[in-house]
């Protein structure tokens, strides 16, 4: 069928010469199956799903089940990425009827869409029955089924309620969070949990926020071992760089192999701050890779950062990246295949699937000498370019606005640090990107595809990364247009989003009315709407002087204070935001006719605490409230340091100004 054939969503047209009579989720789609008075089928997944391929592969490909779709429903396919509003209305259905959730997600729902059966994946045996039951069950019962409908809508309702009640986010708070990451600290492996082992980003920025303004060793090494036994683990790509999302076992050896741009540019991030707060090395070489993968590995023709490399190549999971000895030998020769098989943990029993193994570096290979790393470099080149003859996964090459945030975020950071041209330029790309083509008639849009932006609006966790992304490119460029862009993205927010009582929900209040307004406050694989948005105004604030944004903030996060009390590991952003306005946070000015190289801006840049808003340049630009009535003192470059309205004297001298920076505890 060809509805699904000018879809933006590389998922939807992996289904478009499917059988079965696909719609996208349209109310024309709900209207047919009101005309037909037959249920509806929403199918949610993704591009990079593993399980939602095996789906399709047993159940969607197939003729036989297409005709009882076809027959006796209007189905509908939904990506995920794509219409998150939509998702977490089903998936919050989905976990109240069966108690868990995932993807594929298989949702039976009446034509006005209020589900009724909720599922993930089902083998094709077992769909064919579910789909004669619901069937049967709709010809037959249907009272039962809308009463059960109607249940699920209510116990949605409760589920997504929000709370009015608003504390502060203390100090005595943020320190009891970190002390609780510290017990659920796995202290054999690093991270958090067990299997499947997801990287814990968010907590681990957190953590180092924490350290920097308690001095925690615990905080410390709690990050640097998690990101050294991620780094290590057969979860990291040891040839390319970038991360997969995540470990099927709770040690990290074995991924499951997808690569999402989410996980990347969040890692980017920690491994950066790591690296700037400790100069260590191995953190250092994984965010220069991790860097050089987003662009690289992801970078698309049309600008900005494509969502996701595919768990599967040729439907067989990992068949890319995994290796025997004997493969090793052929691609180096057996010395060279020796070596790489001891320092990659290659063994002939193997770590993964019908003998084979994934990469791990088995070896300290940061520390050793000169000749041994420049072995490993070669060696790593050699097998790279074998593994670039093989087969590779596809690509979700869709540019989600949200992702394309965190990453520019991320590459602004390591850019300030290491003065890298690449990642400058590709943060600013990234960022026009977002400027230029997913805003329309002054509203975000959510995603885009081969220059052509997409039909669904953007929601709350597109407005705050994409905002705090156009604040950290305000403090690379000091061009004033950054800002006044953030602006307007947080105005609309504050203005479409807002509960009134000081939460937030997903969706726009002129958003498409779906059965329910979704408002999930949790940090999961990315920031919440909420955290977010809150990182955004607290960094806004800083730059601008502008304190109802701060006070938003502040209200906001007040919000989540008791679930950050009780469930430290799913606010960890949020608690990263708290940490910003527990130390001011920092506005740091850099007068300076030449930004590049002075040695005022390389110290702000080194040792700015947590959350500091840092920019350089002449005085007075326009639209550059911090460089403002700030002049160059007797012809030099001068740094102006402020914290929470209050500023301390200008210095030209790098040691004084790092005296100023020394943060005050909150």
């Amino acid at each position: 069928m060809t509805r699904l054939a000018d879809a933006t969503s590389p998922y939807l047209l992996q289904h478009k010469d499917n059988p079965v009579d696909w719609w996208p989720w349209s109310p024309e789609a709900f209207a047919e199956a009101a005309r037909r008075d037959v249920p509806v089928l929403i199918s949610v997944g993704y591009a990079a799903c593993h399980w939602c391929h095996v789906m399709a592969h047993e159940s969607f490909e197939d003729e036989a089940v297409a005709r009882l779709l076809n027959d006796n429903f209007v189905s509908i396919k939904v990506d995920r990425e794509e219409r998150p509003d939509v998702d977490a209305v089903y998936m919050t259905a989905t976990q109240a009827m069966t108690g868990q959730g995932g993807w594929p997600m298989t949702v039976f729902a009446a034509p006005d869409g209020t589900p009724f059966f909720c599922g993930t994946y089902f083998p094709k045996a077992h769909f064919v029955q579910l789909l004669q039951s619901v069937t049967t069950a709709w010809t037959e019962r249907r009272a039962d089924v809308l009463g059960q409908g109607a249940a699920v809508v209510e116990a949605i309702g409760g589920a997504q309620a929000i709370g009015g009640s608003s504390s502060p986010l203390t100090a005595d708070l943020l320190d009891a969070a970190a002390d609780q990451l510290a017990r659920e600290y796995d202290e054999t492996n690093g991270g958090f949990g067990g299997a499947p082992k997801f990287p814990p980003q968010m907590n681990l920025l957190f953590l180092l926020r924490h350290h920097q303004r308690t001095g925690s060793a615990r905080d410390l090494e709690i990050v640097r071992h998690t990101c050294e036994a991620m780094a290590r683990g057969g979860i990291y790509d040891q040839l390319a760089g970038g991360f997969a999302r995540y470990s099927v076992d709770g040690h990290w050896t074995v991924p499951h192999f997808e690569k999402m741009l989410y996980d990347n540019a969040q890692l980017l991030r920690v491994y950066t701050q790591l690296w700037r707060l400790t100069g260590d090395e191995l953190a250092g070489r994984v965010a220069a890779e991790t860097a050089a993968f987003l662009l690289d590995d992801l970078g698309t023709p049309a600008g900005g950062l494509a969502s996701a490399l595919d768990a599967d190549t040729e439907g067989v999971e990992g068949a890319t990246y995994a290796w025997t000895p004997g493969q090793l030998v052929d691609a180096l020769g057996p010395d060279d295949g020796a070596w790489a098989a001891d320092l990659f943990g290659v063994t002939e029993a193997g770590s993964f699937e019908h003998g084979t193994s994934v990469l791990r570096l088995a070896r300290d290979i940061d520390d050793a000498d000169q000749e041994l790393r420049e072995r490993w470099r070669r060696v790593r080149a050699r097998l790279r370019a074998a593994r670039d003859r093989r087969p590779q996964p596809a690509r979700d090459d869709k540019i989600v606005a949200a992702w394309n945030g965190l990453a520019v975020t991320a590459l602004v950071e390591y850019a300030t640090l290491t003065a890298d041209p690449v990642a400058t330029a590709a943060a600013v790309g990234i960022a026009e990107v977002l400027a230029d083509r997913h805003i329309v008639d002054g509203r975000l849009r959510r995603v885009s595809r081969d220059g052509q932006v997409g039909e669904p609006s953007g929601v709350l966790e597109d407005h705050g990364a994409v905002a705090e992304a156009f604040c950290a490119v305000h403090q690379l460029t000091g061009q004033g247009r950054w800002l006044q862009l953030a602006g307007e993205l947080l105005d609309t927010a504050l203005a479409r989003f807002g509960t009134g009582q000081g939460g937030f929900y997903d969706t726009a209040d002129d958003a498409e009315q779906l059965i329910s307004r979704p408002a999930d406050p949790t940090d999961n694989a990315t920031p919440s709407g909420l955290s977010a948005l809150c990182a955004a105004l607290v960094t806004y604030t800083a730059l601008t002087g502008r304190s109802r944004y701060r006070e938003a903030a502040e209200t906001a996060l007040g919000t989540l204070a008791p679930i950050i009390a009780r469930h430290a590991r799913f606010t960890g952003y949020a608690a990263a935001a708290g940490e910003a306005l527990l130390s001011g946070p920092y506005e740091i000015a850099v007068v300076t006719d030449a930004p590049a190289g002075d040695p005022l801006l390389a110290v702000a840049h080194r040792h700015a605490p947590p959350g500091a808003v840092v920019v350089a340049g002449r005085p007075d630009q326009p639209g550059v409230p911090l460089l403002a009535d700030r002049p160059l003192r007797d012809g030099q470059s001068t740094a102006y340091v402020c914290r929470g309205f209050v500023c301390d004297r200008p210095v030209t001298d790098p040691e004084d100004l790092l005296s100023q920076l020394r943060p005050v505890s909150g």
